[in-house]
């Protein structure tokens, strides 16, 4: 009797754990969760942004080829994240950074890298501050800005590499 008892139990422990290790196996891979490369962040007048917490996106408004990657290059060279590249929706002559305030710490901070850049409305083609070449790009600035300080309260996309 004992010995049925024991050989049962274990049959018992076998199937259970055979079935718990089959839905183990089969079960997917869990996915790594993305991280996006930047999330909004709400600052005050007064505070600092720096180059490392600015992500940049930048887009060609010219025919020259690979214009944005270059560009884009040279603000990561400079400490600015990148963001994406692409080809811009339309022709631009003069570079201009488009975004709905011109006063946005980020904003001011890659304006300032550009000689003759201008800051005008226009769509988020890309994660962060959206940079559109145009013809008259040459080089950036040699001044190197790495910081401004907010005027007012704003709200831009930092890096999430920067915390």
């Amino acid at each position: 009797m004992r010995s049925g008892l024991t050989l049962a139990t274990l049959v018992a422990l076998v199937v259970v754990g055979g079935t718990w290790g089959w839905a183990a196996l089969t079960q997917p891979f869990p996915k790594e969760e993305e991280v996006p490369i930047c999330v909004d962040t709400q600052v005050s007048a007064g505070d600092v942004v720096l180059r490392d917490q600015v992500v940049v996106s930048v887009f060609n408004g010219t025919r020259r080829r690979n214009l944005a990657g270059q560009t884009q290059d040279l603000l990561v060279e400079r400490g600015f994240v990148a963001g994406t590249t692409d080809n811009a929706p339309k022709q631009v002559r003069r570079t201009e950074i488009w975004a709905d305030d011109p006063d946005n710490p980020a904003v001011a901070l890659v304006k300032r890298q550009f000689r003759r850049a201008r800051v005008v409305s226009g769509d988020a083609l890309g994660p962060g501050v959206v940079v559109v070449v145009g013809s008259d790009f040459e080089e950036l600035r040699k001044k190197k800005v790495e910081r401004v300080k907010a005027k007012t309260d704003a709200t831009f996309c930092k890096a999430t590499s920067a915390d």
